[in-house]
C-alpha cells in the first residue's frame, strides 16, 4: 500500500477495509472509515468510492467520535 496521504484516490488504498454506521441510509450515502496499517483512518464518501480519501491519525479520531457522543455537532443535522 502506498503511504496515506490527505486527498488520495480510495482505490489506492489497497486492502483497505471500509466500514459504515448502521445508521446510514439505505441510498448509500454515508461516510466510510478504514483503519490502514499505519494506525491511521482514512474516510471516503461512498457516493464516490474511488474519489478522496481523507487521513487522520487516532487522536484526531477519537476527539471526533468523543464530540460526537456528547453531542457537539449535532447542529449540524438538525
Amino acid at each position: 500500500m502506498k503511504k496515506a496521504h490527505n486527498g488520495m484516490a480510495a482505490y489506492e488504498l489497497r486492502g483497505a477495509v471500509w466500514i459504515k454506521s448502521s445508521h446510514s441510509n439505505s441510498q448509500g450515502e454515508c461516510a466510510e472509515l478504514a483503519r490502514l496499517p499505519s494506525g491511521e483512518v482514512a474516510m471516503r464518501n461512498s457516493r464516490f468510492p474511488n474519489g478522496p480519501a481523507l487521513v487522520y491519525t487516532p487522536g484526531e479520531v477519537r476527539a471526533l467520535l468523543l464530540g460526537a457522543k456528547e453531542g457537539e455537532f449535532d447542529h449540524l443535522i438538525a
